[in-house]
């Protein structure tokens, strides 16, 4: 059985700081065969000694957000023991908070996904993405605040998510040559149609690689280069004619490119 090295993200909260911390390093590395392993709610020093031990035995090292202090140190104290590293991720930012502006933490695991506004919009917004993603409903196209167009494996599904995460509604729809654009799609004021395109070299690896992945050959009508080229090409008129704004997303990250969409959609609201 292959050994992988592993990433273990682990928090007294349900951990999703650690782990996003951990995901945004991991993509600096491409092509490391790494995986993350979240460990949630953390409450006694016996499960931190747990997974400090299976860290050691698989050689990996351990991200944390432990605001209990007790837990904190025990943490620290186990590691240095069996000679596991560990990343403190907010241990430094509270410390140097508390240096500068005379503060005290409240040490209460999960504020940052407290049940307030903001949070409920981002699940509203996340069940909005899942149901209008792919162009399975025409409908959502008109209630999303962002449209998200593009032929297959051009990032739509991961970067609506993404966006979906900072509480913006977002649908996306795939341009295929052979399906008709609905009129929904047609533009419409108050709402944002992005335009996500690929070079065509960069496509065929990233489509062999799909069907690799789902155990299918590679050579195929979906990775040809002419075809490639027929689909980008009518994608291009689709997205002049609703007046698309469009990102060449081959060089780029989801986070980069979420932020070039949630910057042109700030822009669109202040007008």
């Amino acid at each position: 059985m292959k050994a992988y090295k592993t990433i273990y993200a682990c928090s007294d909260a349900i951990g999703e700081t650690a782990e996003a911390v951990a995901r945004a390093t991991m993509r600096q590395f491409p092509g490391s065969e790494v995986r993350l392993k979240r460990y949630g709610h953390i409450r006694s020093e016996e499960e931190i000694v747990h997974i400090v031990r299976e860290a050691a035995e698989t050689g990996g090292f351990i991200a944390f957000t432990l605001v209990q202090p007790e837990l904190r140190e025990m943490m620290k104290e186990e590691a240095l023991r069996c000679g596991v590293p560990v990343v403190d991720v907010m241990g430094p930012m509270m410390q140097t908070f508390i240096d500068v502006f005379n503060g005290y933490p409240k040490r209460q695991p999960g504020l940052l996904h407290a049940l307030d506004e903001d949070y409920f919009r981002r699940i509203e917004a996340m069940e909005f993405a899942v149901k209008f993603d792919d162009g399975k409903d025409a409908r959502g196209l008109l209630q999303a605040q962002v449209v998200l167009v593009g032929v297959s494996r051009t990032s739509k599904t991961p970067l609506s998510i993404f966006l979906a995460h900072k509480g913006i509604k977002v649908a996306n729809f795939p341009i295929i040559p052979e399906v008709k654009v609905p009129e929904e799609l047609d533009p419409q004021p108050g709402r944002l149609i992005v335009g996500l395109t690929m070079k065509p070299d960069h496509m065929i690896n990233i489509r062999k690689e799909r069907l690799k992945a789902m155990g299918l050959p590679p050579a195929s009508q979906y990775t040809s280069l002419e075809r490639i080229h027929q689909e980008l090409e009518y994608a291009a008129k689709i997205m002049e004619r609703v007046q698309a704004r469009v990102i060449d997303v081959t060089d780029r990250s989801i986070e980069e490119t979420a932020g070039i969409v949630a910057t042109w959609l700030s822009e669109l609201n202040r007008s």
